[in-house]
């Protein structure tokens, strides 16, 4: 009998660990200030040009082509980690039509939208 009252107790305790785990990785990044500056796109030569932006899940790179000095796509190398196609799409299409990050971000997805918005400008920033 105590040998199943132990391991039922070793049993719930890693279920919390799991649990606290996973609660953590989850959370983590999500109060994190990302500041955005906008981007001077016409300082730009034309070319690809890669960023990104490394917190928890929310870590992404893209590729970023700049062709008349106008932004002309924007393509996803490696994703957040609970990607929404449907939330980059809309995204970039802001950024394409305003030519900057400083745009708003997708409804529901304010941090999402601001890591993929910083990894833009990590890419046309540094160049």
């Amino acid at each position: 009998m105590k040998t199943i009252i132990k391991i039922l107790g070793s049993i719930l305790l890693i279920i919390i660990l799991v649990f606290a785990g996973g609660i953590f990785y989850l959370t983590r990044g999500l109060n994190e200030d990302i500041s955005l500056d906008g981007i001077n796109i016409s300082s730009l030569n034309d070319g690809i040009y890669r960023g990104d932006y490394k917190a928890g899940r929310w870590t992404n790179e893209l590729i970023i082509t700049v062709s008349g000095q106008k932004i002309t796509e924007i393509k996803i190398e490696d994703d957040v980690t609970f990607a929404k196609p449907d939330v980059s799409d809309e995204l970039f299409n802001k950024v394409i039509t305003s030519q900057n990050t400083t745009v708003d971000a997708v409804s529901g997805a304010t941090i999402t939208s601001k890591a993929y918005l910083k990894s833009i400008e990590n890419a046309l920033n540094t160049n």
